[in-house]
């Protein structure tokens, strides 16, 4: 299942999303983690070190290789050129699945090891200097959504997306790819104004939005949460001395997380597995040609000089069965290997 981690810049969004990968990745489920945020930090909340973070490397400097993998033998792609962010699959193009060997994952993704089973982490890349005052983020994350187009994930299977803070991500049709979208709120009303921009965006494509309250303190905050977003609020987090531990260089043991939040992941996972069960194929489809056709219209067929609503195949929809035998060219087994440190730098929740 596709899961996004969104709120305001500071909401405590990337230590939520690192601390939920550690619970699947402890609980020995299959995990491909995402930075797609425009602010690299979820490699440092997963225990990279500085220099081990700097050397992901980035999804956009290998989208040439991405296109012509996804590409395949699809006969309505004429050429790995004319692929945008928004080309989906058809047949006979390439699925990628959360437990397989590929090209795109050799190149593109590093294997992180946490306690339990190791995960693959993937990253937009920073902005360079090249990039200043010519580029925007989401020239960036187009290898990210061109990805999820193509990837077919089942059962205990997660893709774990860090996205963009704020309500930017609405500016692709990335934010349709999800089974839920967990938006971190602190108890403030600036903590719930990117909630409420969601709740307007999301509300015409069926979005399963739920409310993550983080930095809760007490009654007062919840109640006030519960105010402002109503049924939306799926569960709160306070402050952790397990984090603070992990701050100060001490890294224990992840199974020593307190009781409460160890619950509170739970219920992150619970309501993950409980949307997934519920995914529509044709639906998922239909939303990637949706958004495909408006971005063919609105500069791709002037970018490329063709019409790319030809790459629509009519006849498709992606189904989890697609990937069934890309799954079986090989499964995730330990990360041969894998990024290392001695000592994990902690996410934080503030």
């Amino acid at each position: 299942m596709k899961i996004a981690f969104v709120g305001k810049g500071g909401s405590g969004k990337t230590t939520l999303s690192s601390l939920f990968i550690r619970h699947l990745a402890a609980a020995g489920s299959s995990v491909v983690a995402v930075d797609a945020d425009i602010n690299q930090h979820l490699g440092a909340a997963l225990g990279l070190d500085e220099e081990q973070a700097a050397a992901l490397p980035a999804l956009g400097a290998h989208l040439p290789l991405i296109k012509e993998y996804l590409r395949g033998s699809n006969p309505r792609i004429a050429s790995a050129d004319s692929m945008i962010k928004t080309t989906p699959p058809g047949t006979g193009s390439r699925l990628l699945r959360v437990t397989e060997d590929n090209p795109v994952y050799e190149a593109c993704a590093r294997p992180v090891p946490l306690d339990g089973r190791p995960v693959r982490l993937m990253a937009t890349g920073p902005f360079t200097e090249s990039d200043l005052g010519v580029a925007c983020y989401h020239s960036k994350v187009g290898a990210v959504e061109l990805c999820l187009n193509h990837l077919v994930d089942g059962p205990d299977e997660y893709v774990v997306v860090d996205m963009t803070a704020g309500s930017d991500s609405f500016a692709s049709g990335m934010f349709t790819r999800f089974d839920v979208t967990f938006l971190v709120a602190e108890p403030t009303r600036k903590g719930v104004s990117v909630y409420r921009q969601y709740k307007e965006y999301a509300r015409d494509f069926g979005i399963v939005l739920k409310v993550v309250g983080n930095k809760v303190q007490g009654p007062d905050d919840v109640a006030f949460l519960r105010d402002e977003v109503g049924e939306d609020l799926l569960v709160t987090v306070g402050q952790s001395d397990w984090v603070r531990a992990m701050e100060k260089g001490r890294p224990p043991a992840f199974g020593q997380l307190e009781a409460d939040n160890r619950q509170a992941l739970q219920v992150l996972r619970e309501a993950a597995d409980g949307s997934y069960a519920l995914r529509d194929w044709e639906r998922y489809t239909a939303q990637m040609v949706h958004f495909h056709l408006r971005n063919a219209q609105s500069w791709g067929n002037a970018k490329t000089g063709i019409d790319l609503a030809a790459q629509v195949d009519p006849g498709f929809v992606l189904r989890e069965e697609d990937g069934a035998a890309a799954g079986a060219a090989g499964a995730l087994s330990p990360c041969p290997q894998p990024l290392r440190s001695a000592e994990r730098p902690a996410p934080q929740l503030a």
